[in-house]
């Protein structure tokens, strides 16, 4: 396994060390369950970032690692969207429509798979891999506000900057879905 690889893997692993601190973490104390899903949450984003750079670098992007790295990023956001719309911080229409994209997204992709084909990240994927990292940290950072006891009068005006975030990741979820769809077309009908 190489270092890209061993990067993506490690989403897998951090994502239910969230989902724990998350609803377990407060046994520790207050601030260091804040510090801990921080830690996590960051490291997730931060291997997502690291483990395409590192395959380009290393010169090890492949097939497998085209599909390795989706299926961690949905198995590391869709963990932290359950724990986030379980709290109410995430409306549960938004994670409906983003759970149905990301499994429609992993089930074309496998079918090209089994034609040979391995199809990488567009444009309008990675957008929307952005605004679910922001409406995360959004929510992340509503979240310790609550758990810490934090400015509860600015609780409400955060609550709507998380909301708006989560409608962009939801408008761009279906948008880059569309594209992926018009993608997998060309590439099937060759």
């Amino acid at each position: 396994m190489n270092l890209a690889d061993r990067l993506t893997s490690s989403r897998l692993a951090l994502a239910p060390l969230f989902f724990v601190a998350f609803r377990w973490g407060g046994v520790v104390g207050r601030w260091p369950a804040v510090v801990i899903l921080w830690a996590l949450f960051v490291a997730m984003e931060l291997t997502d970032l690291l483990d395409g750079q590192a395959a380009r670098r290393q010169g090890t992007v492949s097939a497998f690692g085209k599909l390795f790295d989706p299926f961690a990023d949905v198995v590391a956001r869709l963990t932290y969207f359950v724990c986030f719309a379980s709290t109410g911080y995430m409306p549960l229409w938004a994670f409906l429509v983003i759970l149905y994209r990301e499994f429609g997204q992993l089930f074309l992709r496998q079918l090209l798979a089994e034609k040979g084909i391995a199809m990488g990240a567009r444009p309008g994927g990675k957008l929307k891999a952005v605004f679910y990292m922001l409406a995360g940290a959004g929510s992340l950072v509503l979240d310790s506000m609550i758990r810490l006891g934090l400015a509860p009068e600015a609780l409400p005006s955060l609550k709507s900057v998380v909301l708006v975030l989560y409608v962009v990741a939801v408008v761009l979820s279906v948008g880059s879905f569309i594209d992926y769809l018009v993608q997998f077309r060309r590439l099937t009908s060759d």
